[in-house]
């Protein structure tokens, strides 16, 4: 089988590295990549994510068995809608399904009418209205655009001074486009977070281990939001009971919802939950991979990825288990100076080769680019250091102990991720 995966990001090499192990799989493709997908598949640079008719020219010249989608941009754009109209299998759900992300204010409404507990919540389609509401209710709250924003659209106002310049950066300073033209202002709700992932098809739901994503540029949580700074999994409070109440009272209902409403699922369904006294409510769904979840994710998975995805992408679905290895596995996000602002690109990224890599230790790529032998930096986040372990502080001390020996001009990273669940162990 042939494979093309879409994206060049962290969570792209990390889908590719787990598809090359399957025995089913003879060549791998990956539209536009970057400098480490290129040492281990065949990588098209000028191709973006976002070129939906180049991608499908690609997919039907090269006879792909399988497009595999790892961006939010694609899906919403409906490249599913476009290749499927050329009955090509395609694993990512459709533009009217994308919406569950690419607009807040779509599934605040669609958790409200199908009885999906999350926050309380307002829409506001103007920053006066906005800040009197704020007022109104008070801080801490949650303001957050409409539409896409790299994971960088939402705020959490602890003063009503942080809640003024949040509207102003949505709405007037216009920062994230068009996908401020609306804010969704909710209650803030204080426990654990959770990334909860899961492989959707016609209904039938297989899901992925729970990880935890780190959204915060600095330690202890603090700092303007990233894309993500690492993430662990699977997470350590989440009891089968937890577990219940998700796959129950979120995931059933979700594709329950997607039915009625006559929208076709068949992709990744990722929930953004915050846990309160044993109790899930959902912080936002998303509609693929999460980036780096996948990476720990992956890198745990015994079973092979391809025809879990072959299967869903085609509708024959089996809702066969996965299988885990047993421990932990734990990914620290390298990253450039500035991120997620400003940041300058092409600095030499030393101490590659004094790492070890293998099925336990594996250094995904993000913003690299390959040239004369060398690795450059060309990206916010650059790399993603992935150890596991028989438990998380074995994982912790492997990929810290990994990250230690890579450096570049400017190299920034957390020291902290994973403490959070290393807290549940002592």
């Amino acid at each position: 089988m042939k494979v093309l995966v879409v994206g060049g990001g962290g969570r792209e090499h990390a889908l590719v590295w787990a598809l090359k192990k399957s025995k089913e799989v003879k060549e791998i493709l990956c539209a536009p990549g970057n400098g480490g997908i290129s040492r281990i598949a065949k990588t098209i640079p000028e191709v973006k994510g976002e070129d939906i008719q180049r991608i499908k020219e690609i997919v039907l010249k090269e006879k792909i068995d399988l497009v595999v989608v790892g961006p939010e941009n694609p899906l919403a754009l409906g490249i599913a809608d476009e290749l499927e109209k050329e009955k090509i299998p395609v694993f990512g759900p459709s533009k009217s399904a994308s919406q569950l992300e690419t607009s807040k204010v779509f599934s605040k409404r669609f958790m409200e009418k199908y009885d999906i507990p999350t926050a309380e919540f307002r829409v506001f389609h103007d920053p006066v209205s906005a800040i009197k509401f704020v007022e109104e209710k008070g801080v801490p709250i949650v303001i957050k655009a409409d539409g896409l924003a790299q994971g960088k659209g939402v705020y959490v106002a602890h003063s009503m001074e942080e809640a003024g310049e949040a509207i102003s950066d949505i709405m007037v300073k216009k920062k994230f486009g068009t996908s401020g033209n609306k804010v969704v202002i909710e209650e803030y709700l204080e426990g654990e977070e959770l990334s909860y992932i899961a492989i959707i098809s016609d209904g039938k739901i297989i899901p992925l281990l729970a990880s935890q994503d780190h959204k915060r540029v600095y330690d202890d949580d603090t700092g303007p939001n990233t894309g993500g700074m690492g993430a662990y999994a699977p997470v350590p409070f989440v009891t089968e009971k937890i577990e219940k109440k998700i796959i129950n009272r979120i995931f059933k209902r979700a594709l329950k919802g997607m039915e009625k409403e006559g929208i076709r699922y068949r992709g990744i369904l990722y929930a953004g939950l915050m846990i309160v006294k044993d109790e899930p409510y959902v912080l936002e769904f998303n509609v693929r991979f999460g980036d780096p979840e996948t990476q720990p994710i992956v890198t745990l998975m015994k079973s092979d990825l391809f025809p879990v995805l072959f299967n869903a992408a085609t509708g024959n679905f089996k809702e066969e288990k996965i299988e885990w290895k047993e421990g932990a596995s734990l990914c620290v996000i390298m990253a450039s100076s500035g991120y997620p602002g400003e940041y300058k690109k092409g600095y030499e990224i030393k101490g590659l080769e004094e790492v070890k890599e293998g099925d336990n230790l594996v250094i995904f790529h993000a913003g690299t680019e390959f040239k004369n032998g060398k690795f450059y930096t060309s990206g916010g986040r650059v790399l993603g250091v992935t150890g596991v372990g028989r438990d998380l502080k074995e994982a912790f001390e492997k990929t810290y102990s990994a990250v230690k020996k890579i450096t570049w001009e400017g190299v920034h990273y957390r020291k902290d991720i994973g403490r959070k669940g290393l807290k549940y162990l002592s």
